[in-house]
């Protein structure tokens, strides 16, 4: 006969689960010796695994109840059951590990591949960081918002950083990032932007220059999240509107009916 103890060390599990076992029913507790203790034999043993060994395979214990009272066929249906439901389980956190390496990656976790990839061009093409983020920001809403429309707008952005004017644009607003709002080189820059836009939409269309085609709600609040992170931005689109420009997410030509866009 067993005590307690030498049942918990034959079965590989604690004293403790020994215990928590009779408090759920799962093992019947013998009558106590003369002695005042508790004495366990072999069958206890044996039924004290089969428990350990359903409880580890991620049985839930009131279905070990059940099982450990079932025929074979009843037994050998709960058992497809129960693998069933671990292999979604395990389906979903293969799921979740997938997420947190995107996670790892940074803006994968939340942005399709092409807008990763233009990210990280501005980074590689020496852009500042935060309006790098300011960007990113942008992107995750117009994803969300849009996400067919991604691989049409990243091919227009691709061919836009191509032309070293536009990056060069970037660079010196970034270079005004930590300076005041009155800042000349936002003066310059305004004076160099409008005449860039114009020429583009003169040579190339105003609906090259970009056409979101998204609600005025969503606009006002990608220009939030663009001022919050690059308050120089503010001041330029101000001196954008006295060049005949306005907006920063949807621009569009101070005068006239027709809109475009222009996301830097």
């Amino acid at each position: 006969m067993l005590t307690i103890g030498e049942l918990a060390a034959y079965a590989g599990v604690t004293v403790r689960a020994v215990r928590h076992y009779h408090a759920k029913g799962l093992l019947p507790e013998p009558e106590r010796d003369h002695s005042g203790y508790r004495r366990y034999d072999a069958g206890a043993v044996v039924e004290l695994i089969r428990i350990r060994t359903l409880a580890e395979a991620g049985v839930p214990l009131a279905r070990v109840w059940e099982l450990l009272r079932a025929g074979e066929e009843e037994f050998a249906a709960a058992v497809a059951d129960i693998d069933e439901r671990l292999r979604a389980e395990i389906r979903q956190r293969r799921r979740h590990r997938e997420q947190l390496a995107r996670l790892v990656s940074g803006d994968g976790l939340v942005l399709p591949p092409e807008v990763v990839g233009y990210l990280d061009r501005l980074r590689a093409l020496g852009v500042d960081e935060r309006i790098v983020q300011a960007e990113r920001d942008g992107w995750i809403l117009l994803a969300a918002h849009s996400p067919g429309r991604v691989p049409e707008w990243m091919e227009r952005k691709r061919e836009q950083i191509a032309d070293p004017r536009l990056i060069g644009f970037f660079r010196i607003l970034g270079r005004a990032l930590d300076h005041a709002a009155d800042d000349p080189r936002l003066v310059e820059l305004a004076d160099a932007l409008a005449a860039y836009i114009t020429g583009m939409a003169e040579e190339r269309g105003e609906d090259y220059v970009g056409d979101i085609d998204i609600d005025p709600p969503l606009v006002g609040l990608m220009d939030t999240l663009a001022f919050d992170t690059v308050p120089p931005a503010r001041r330029l689109i101000e001196l954008l509107r006295e060049r005949g420009w306005t907006g920063w997410t949807k621009l569009e030509r101070v005068g006239t009916p027709r809109p475009s866009t222009l996301n830097l």
